[in-house]
């Protein structure tokens, strides 16, 4: 990264002082040349379901988690607006939660990354959230719906979550079926809002599933790459691993004539355990400690902000979860489920400012 830093200050001595930010290696210039800022969250502000413990029960707590978001300098929030909820019987929409959420989040001044999924119950292929819509025409359907409904608050929409993941979609076919979905609901988007800015889901897969999307001919289906990237901090090679993520898919993008599109990590994150918690550990490995967490926020960043190609980073989650994974997973937030500071949040606050 210093290596990077130095090759910009020789750009740019001529031009300005490099001023460096306090605790990153992000020049002033890189920052300035950003056109939004890449600081953003993925929280579950409309959990309010028995399945998920009632995470988000009442307005006042979704407002301390949104106050606390912008006394850190957050400008993102990613934010489902799920067809079920929305669209409970076809052709009938309810929007009363998700227009009570996004005047929320407009009010503390954050900008909203809208998710599009799952299955509604009656449109599935299975009958489960999880399949794909048995008629594509459907899915689109909701998506201009909603899509015409917060056209003024949000811009950026994203097309399902994890397509290349059994656990959140299927058939698993190489995204061959995704893509289809893809192709139908970008253009049905573009149709309700030329101006709003489609994301593949995010994957999970990485490297391959981006090979996948363009061998499947999504090109032209939507307007920013958006990956997922999830590395064992423990890991000696593990901040290589979390730089090389956006370098190989910028190759991809390249080699298919996709040189203009931006990348944008939604997901990346880690637990942060307090000592004497016994908690199981993650899927990844042994759960990291408040301040390891904290330290591999700081390290993840700075690795990822270092790359032209990538405008905007979500770390997941913003709050910790209460029992719902019943592992590391439900301590990813940068706060405690009791709102409490972690030492993460003190270190993403740090970070922007």
């Amino acid at each position: 990264m210093m290596a990077a830093v130095l090759r910009a200050a020789a750009v740019y001595l001529c031009l300005a002082p490099i001023l460096v930010y306090a605790g990153s290696g992000v020049s002033r210039e890189q920052a300035e040349m950003r056109k939004i800022s890449p600081f953003g969250v993925l929280d579950f502000l409309h959990w309010n379901h028995s399945w998920n413990n009632y995470q988000y029960p009442d307005t006042k707590s979704i407002e301390r988690s949104l106050a606390l978001m912008k006394q850190a300098g957050i400008k993102w929030v990613r934010l489902d607006f799920l067809w079920q909820e929305i669209e409970p019987r076809e052709g009938e929409f309810v929007f009363t939660k998700h227009d009570a959420l996004a005047a929320l989040i407009r009010k503390y001044d954050l900008n909203i990354l809208g998710i599009l999924g799952y299955s509604a119950d009656w449109a599935s292929s299975c009958g489960k959230w999880n399949c794909v819509p048995r008629d594509n025409r459907l899915f689109a359907a909701y998506a201009t719906a909603v899509v015409k409904r917060y056209s003024g608050a949000v811009k950026y929409w994203e097309i399902w979550n994890e397509p290349d993941s059994s656990v959140y979609f299927k058939p698993q076919d190489m995204l061959t079926t995704y893509v289809a979905l893809l192709k139908d609901t970008y253009r049905a988007i573009k149709q309700a809002d030329p101006r709003a800015q489609v994301l593949n889901g995010g994957f999970a897969e990485g490297i391959l599933s981006v090979n996948r999307l363009y061998d499947n001919g999504g090109k032209d289906y939507f307007d920013i790459l958006n990956l997922h990237i999830f590395e064992f901090p423990m890991r000696e090679a593990a901040i290589k691993a979390v730089a090389s993520y956006p370098r190989l898919a910028r190759k991809i993008m390249d080699r298919n004539g996709d040189t203009a599109k931006k990348i944008w990590i939604t997901e990346i994150g880690c637990p942060g355990i307090k000592g004497g918690l016994k908690v199981k550990n993650w899927w990844a490995g042994v759960n990291p400690s408040e301040e390891k967490q904290a330290q591999w926020l700081t390290q993840a960043y700075e690795a990822l902000l270092d790359d032209a190609s990538v405008e905007v980073i979500f770390w997941a989650f913003f709050r910790d979860t209460k029992d719902h994974w019943k592992d590391g997973t439900d301590y990813f937030g940068l706060i405690r489920n009791d709102f409490t500071l972690k030492p993460a949040f003190k270190a993403y606050q740090k970070l922007i400012r």
